[in-house]
């Protein structure tokens, strides 16, 4: 799975170090978020779109960038 650099930035924000445990953090802060704060909730709706279709393994195998 790609993920773009806004995605894997939200993700290491986020990440509890498992795929499922992210997905609900990420759904906490979509609860969050303001109505016109809509750039975020689609760059979590994508990614959580994106970690429904992985596998744990894969998930245990992304990549997060240092900066």
């Amino acid at each position: 799975m790609n993920f773009d650099h806004e995605e894997l930035m939200l993700m290491m924000l986020y990440n509890t170090g498992t795929r499922l445990g992210l997905i609900h953090e990420l759904r906490l802060m979509q609860c969050y978020l303001m109505p016109d704060e809509i750039a975020l909730r689609e760059l979590s709706e994508s990614v959580i779109a994106k970690l429904k279709f992985m596998t744990d393994e894969q998930f245990a195998e992304v990549e997060f960038p240092l900066d």
